[in-house]
């Protein structure tokens, strides 16, 4: 199983921006939703958006309003468009169709001024 490729991550100020990225193999792309996990320094992973191959997206509380999932179901790319971030965003960022999959290296986002 080929694991997922993020990227976009870095070192941002609160309140700023970022757009991660997230290329995917294409045979689980085209029959599974894609979800953004993020897992912060002694903390477990967890679930922040997740999109369907429909493109209905889904977000939990802490991040709704500031980040945007999509995907590119020609490119098997997923984004994640983050506004307005806080320090408590800081995490390494992980994309996957399911926890049970291979997981990639991440793409650590860190807010801090």
């Amino acid at each position: 199983q080929v694991p997922p490729v993020e990227s976009g991550g870095g070192l941002v100020q609160p309140g700023g921006s970022l757009r991660l990225s997230c290329a995917a193999s294409g045979s689980i792309f085209r029959l599974y939703s894609m979800g953004w996990f993020r897992q912060a320094a002694g903390k477990q992973r967890e679930l922040v958006a997740s999109i369907t191959i429909g493109g209905s997206p889904y977000y939990v509380d802490a991040v709704k309003g500031r980040f945007t999932i999509s995907r590119d179901n020609a490119k098997n790319t997923v984004y994640l468009q983050m506004k307005s971030l806080k320090p408590e965003d800081t995490a390494v960022y992980y994309c996957n169709a399911s926890p049970h999959f291979t997981w990639g290296q991440g793409t650590q986002v860190t807010v801090s001024s």
